[in-house]
């Protein structure tokens, strides 16, 4: 139940939310306990801004009271809060940094995934910069910068230029099964405060 707080004032939170927890309650009374509720308990007036793929972990950003919440919601819809992830990744990604400009849509006969779908998808756009390889194991260490913020977009994005994450149950097929768990870690926070103009930058360093 103890909580990582990185940033704590009367306008908002920025919490770790660790790998398996869900973000926020889903259906059935054994998905009530998530990061949300936790969070609740402690600072009554949290309200969630944006979320989390339970398999994911890293810095979530909440909201104190309704009003706060209208202002850094609007903050995502203008892309003024930036989001960085570290991934890693099968294969050895090239070249040093890319970008990914491809359309999501669900995959509705095999939801919860997505895919890309240039008819009926939303456009969605994934930065890319390599941090390390590890020839050794044929993998890539790459901090990912999601430029829109469509549902699975890293996780898809990824696996679509041949090179999915490790420990990705939906879309790393077989090889999944040999990692503990998705290695995709929400890293760095960067925007400003919207009560006090300040540039907030919360960095957590991924577990991995």
């Amino acid at each position: 139940m103890d909580l990582t707080a990185l940033h704590v004032d009367d306008a908002l939170l920025v919490l770790e939310k660790p790998a398996g927890l869900l973000a926020v309650p889903g259906r059935g009374d054994d998905k009530q306990d998530c990061l949300a509720r936790r969070a609740a308990r402690q600072w009554p007036d949290a309200l969630v801004v944006h979320r989390l793929d339970m398999a994911t972990s890293g810095l979530m950003l909440f909201a104190r009271g309704e009003r706060m919440q209208r202002l850094l919601s609007a903050a995502f819809a203008q892309r003024a809060i930036h989001k960085r992830y570290v991934a890693v990744v099968h294969g050895l990604l090239a070249p040093a940094q890319g970008r990914i400009d491809a359309p999501l849509a669900a995959d509705w006969p095999n939801r919860p995934r997505q895919q890309v779908d240039t008819e009926r998808g939303k456009p969605s756009l994934t930065l890319w910069r390599v941090l390390e390889h590890d020839t050794a194991h044929q993998l890539t260490r790459v901090e990912l910068e999601p430029v829109t913020g469509r549902s699975h977009q890293l996780r898809v994005h990824l696996a679509s230029i041949g090179h999915a994450m490790v420990g990705d149950a939906l879309y790393a097929g077989p090889a999944a099964a040999a990692a503990p768990r998705l290695m995709l870690h929400a890293s760095r926070l960067e925007f400003l405060h919207p009560e006090t103009g300040a540039a907030l930058r919360l960095a957590s360093q991924p577990p991995f």
